[in-house]
């Protein structure tokens, strides 16, 4: 006799499982327990220590019998969840919780001894909690032994607010399992640590295996071979090749095992079919991480990109980072270090930026362009079709690498928009971070590289850099521009400028392409034609000096037959006593000139003050704006939005899950469902009701007490700005029968116009605020002026929320039809703080509900005394797939397959 489907347990989420970094910077897999998971329970329980079987049943229990596998391994999903912690096909830890009251949950973990102190409760308690918050349960209970001081720290560090209670030699603690401030921080500040640890270990190796090492020449493992010896690495080398006794002067090995010390970093450059079999040896050798230079992967196509995913999804089963593939490799110039693991022949100079980029061909471009500038790096990562490491690691190591002081990325790809534009916020606090984004137009994804599609506007993924701080440029030229001012440069204080040349022309150039990009020329001082060094020297002095002035840019071209060396010498001398950035077009030079260098303290030629140098003006002032805008935007006072008691969150999600219970694939919510979900976030929104006749809306305007408006709805009319669609002041019945005529005599189908009633609301400029979820960005929010010409004009400002004041603050005022806010031709400006409060608000219900498809909010009228929301619709579906930035740590996903056992 078959189940009754109705009665069937349910099935585990599907993200439930996850790929997780333990706290060493090592990974691990997490999923639900299954039925044929006894095997392994039994296995991972006889590794489990007494005493720590002890703790976790509070009596000896040395083994498990049948009945307590058959409970621990079957459980519902829903009232006993139950998820496992796997490294390659071992069960290392198992976490579970039970319902023991409505809304309240018991749990409890195990973690195997030898795994003690990886983080590993700590990521089942996320996991868990995550799990028991979509199943209703919104408060964990523990019973723990009071000298188990390791468990109870696990929960007190959690974030959460704990009450303990003491009873017959047990402590119970208790805990809401709702996400906090403080909870989340937590989770945030563990997940740093573990990817800043998992990429420390690729840049300070104390050994490398180069796998593939060659004795023939201009092959792939000879060069990995020659670049490490000559970069003068100062950890050990191993070559591994199966076939040579040595290779480049080094012993070779058959396998990575039969080296006798540790191995750190496996440099992997054999054949993508025998790139699985390298992994297994590394893992058995306990490797840390592997480059894999290897291509053939998911830039060739499908069946590449299943090789790709089995690759990432083996290594990360066991315990394994990967860089690649198809990558060009990993540099360290640290002199302590010096190491050259990648297949560029050039080494660059000590530096301080660090560079992500992600194509191998373009990342040896980049190295050459570095070198040519004299820019220098401090670390250089080209992560191939970067099938696990991503700059999001990156950043996370880079956000606390000291000698890092400027980040530049260039960006083809962006797995994980949400957790990109969250890291990026908080590093660009610290450091500026410079990136250019190819396909940023078209929204093109190289090959091998696989990311959700996207729904919003190009201008959304831009939006998201402004709001993250970071510089974005559109060339690799122009990033190295703004990399050099940054790097040798002070931050300016303001968009203040002086202007010092020998030459007229060139300043009015400066001058006129300050203007073009917002910089204000406080002063301009022309010497003559062929300026001593002290004529220079004292002018830069006097505008540096002068309050007024927040940079200068300094112009000289010499006179025929003289080198400049005494003009150089005065400016180098300047910039590195300035507290105001200065940047030369100097000799039409490019880069740091070697006349304009500073020595840093440590002897790099990198040094700081050294005063960077433009072939062309427009592209030095270009430089110093890109500067300026972050430096204003460093300075802009910031904060979460002000706190918001009055929300009804659990009655939005009533609204949208009635919605959802009724029409499962998604619908418009009708007039009432729209009011009720706005009306749960504080937002009004003016009744108007539908009229089919004249009659009709004569009656409904003696229910409204006149002073109401007619008008068609239909979006056809609605956005003909050559069509009066709106009769105004309408206080009769006589009014309402003369507007209904003459609309009708305007519009081709009255019967399809859409007409409402609605009452008169005040004067003001129409507005609208719209949101969405997007797959691959999760909530959107756009404002701007409404209207079919705006519309036209893409003039909107874009935001991914949560939104802090002053993302909020510059939504209203960065669009070019912004002054019509305030007071645009003696009109009266509008109540703007209203406007941003509706704005918050929105981005707040859009944050909250992953169900709400869309929100439109088409005609706010903003008025001088507030806003009045007029028209608003919107949509609810099922969310497919959860937000790539859960309150949980977790890796990036592996799409279309399933992690290798």
């Amino acid at each position: 006799m078959s189940a009754d489907p109705s009665t069937a347990a349910p099935v585990a989420p599907k993200h439930w499982q996850a790929d997780v970094l333990l706290r060493d910077g090592r990974t691990a897999r997490i999923r639900p327990m299954q039925p044929d998971d006894a095997e392994r329970l039994v296995e991972f329980y006889s590794r489990v220590s007494d005493r720590s079987k002890y703790y976790r049943f509070f009596s000896p229990m040395p083994v498990l019998s049948d009945r307590d596998v058959e409970r621990f391994t079957h459980v519902d999903h829903d009232q006993r969840v139950a998820l496992v912690v796997l490294l390659g096909n071992k069960m290392i830890a198992v976490g579970r919780y039970d319902v023991v009251a409505p809304g309240e949950a018991e749990v409890a973990f195990l973690v195997e001894d030898q795994h003690h102190g990886r983080g590993i409760a700590q990521l089942l308690l996320e996991h868990l909690a995550q799990a028991a918050r979509e199943r209703g349960i919104h408060r964990f209970v523990a019973e723990v032994l009071p000298d188990n001081s390791r468990m109870i720290h696990t929960f007190r560090e959690a974030g959460y607010k704990v009450v303990s209670d003491f009873e017959d030699g047990v402590m119970t603690l208790e805990f809401s399992i709702d996400p906090t401030d403080t909870s989340i921080g937590v989770m945030r500040g563990r997940e740093h640590r573990a990817e800043a640890a998992s990429i420390e270990r690729f840049f300070n190796p104390r050994s490398i295996a180069v796998i593939g090492a060659s004795r023939r020449q201009d092959t792939i493992g000879q060069v990995l071979v020659r670049n490490l010896v000559s970069a003068d690495f100062t950890g050990r080398v191993y070559a591994v090749n199966p076939n040579a006794a040595a290779v480049s002067g080094l012993p070779a090995f058959k396998t990575v095992g039969d080296i006798p010390d540790d191995v750190d970093v496996a440099i992997v450059a054999v054949p993508a079919d025998s790139v699985t079999d390298v992994v297994l040896d590394c893992a058995a050798k306990g490797v840390h991480g592997m480059i894999v230079i290897s291509s053939g992967f998911a830039e060739t196509g499908e069946e590449g990109r299943k090789r790709q995913r089995h690759l990432v999804g083996l290594s990360r089963s066991y315990g394994l980072r990967l860089i690649g593939p198809n990558a060009l490799g990993v540099i360290n110039t640290d002199p302590s270090v010096s190491m050259n693991a990648s297949l560029s022949p050039v080494m660059p100079a000590r530096g301080r930026a660090a560079f992500f980029c992600q194509s191998g061909a373009l990342g040896s471009a980049i190295l050459e362009k570095v070198h040519n500038r004299g820019l220098g790096l401090t670390t250089f990562v080209s992560a191939g079709n970067r099938a696990d490491v991503s700059g999001n690691d990156l950043l996370q190591y880079w956000e606390e690498d000291d000698p890092t002081e400027v980040v530049l990325l260039y960006l083809e790809s962006i797995g994980n928009p949400r957790k990109f534009s969250r890291i990026a916020r908080r590093v660009s606090q610290r450091k500026p971070v410079i990136a250019v984004r190819s396909g940023r137009t078209t929204q093109g994804v190289p090959m091998g590289h696989a990311v959700r599609r996207i729904a919003a506007p190009a201008e959304a993924l831009d939006a998201m850099f402004r709001q993250a701080g970071i510089i974005q440029v559109d060339t690799l030229e122009e990033m190295f521009d703004v990399a050099q001012l940054l790097a040798h440069q002070p931050l300016p204080r303001g968009r203040r400028v002086a202007i010092v040349g020998n030459s007229d022309a060139l300043g009015l150039l400066a001058s006129d392409a300050a203007a073009a990009v917002g910089l204000l020329v406080t002063r301009s001082v022309t010497l003559s034609a062929e300026p001593t060094a002290e004529d220079f020297e004292d002018a830069l002095d006097d505008v540096i000096d002068d309050p007024e002035v927040d940079s200068v840019i300094a112009v000289y071209i010499p006179p025929l037959n003289i080198s400049g060396e005494e003009v150089a010498n005065v400016l180098a001398a300047v910039g590195e006593q300035s507290d105001k950035p200065l940047v030369s077009s100097f000799l039409g030079a490019e880069g740091v000139p070697e006349l304009l260098r500073v020595p840093d303290v440590a002897g790099s030629a990198a040094g700081r003050g050294s005063v960077p140098s433009y072939p062309a003006v427009e592209s030095a002032v270009r430089a110093l704006a890109s500067v300026v805008e972050y430096s204003v935007w460093l300075r802009t006072p910031d904060g979460p939005v002000e706190p918001t008691e009055d929300v009804d969150a659990q009655g939005a999600k009533r609204v949208v899950n009635k919605a959802l219970s009724a029409h499962p694939d998604g619908c418009d919510l009708d007039a009432e469902q729209v009011s009720a979900l706005l009306g749960a976030y504080g937002i009004a929104v003016w009744p108007s009701y539908p009229v089919s006749s004249v009659r009709k809306a004569q009656s409904v305007g003696r229910k409204l007490g006149w002073d109401v408006v007619l008008k068609a709805t239909s979006e056809g009319l609605r956005e003909r700005p050559d069509l009066a669609h709106v009769w105004r002041n309408i206080d009769s019945p006589s009014e309402m029968r003369q507007a209904w005529d003459a609309l009708c005599e305007l519009i081709r189908d009255p019967d399809r116009a859409g007409f409402v009633v609605q009452k008169n609301a005040p004067p003001g400029v129409p507005v609208s605020i719209r949101s969405l979820e997007d797959p691959l960005f999760g909530p959107v929010v756009s404002f701007g002026i409404s209207g079919p010409i705006i519309d036209l004009l893409a003039d909107r400002s874009y935001r991914i929320p949560p939104l802090s004041e002053r993302d909020v603050s510059a939504m209203v005022r960065e669009m070019k039809s912004s002054p019509l806010l305030f007071g645009y031709r003696g009109t009266e400006p509008v109540d703007v703080e209203a406007v941003e409060y509706l704005i918050s608000r929105v981005a707040q219900l859009q944050n909250d509900l992953p169900e709400l498809s869309s929100l439109d909010l088409s005609l706010v009228l903003a008025g001088a005394s507030g806003t009045s929301v007029l028209t608003a619709t919107a949509r609810v579906a099922r969310v497919s797939q959860p937000r790539s930035d859960l309150f949980v740590r977790r890796m990036s996903e592996l799409p279309g397959d399933t992690i290798p056992e």
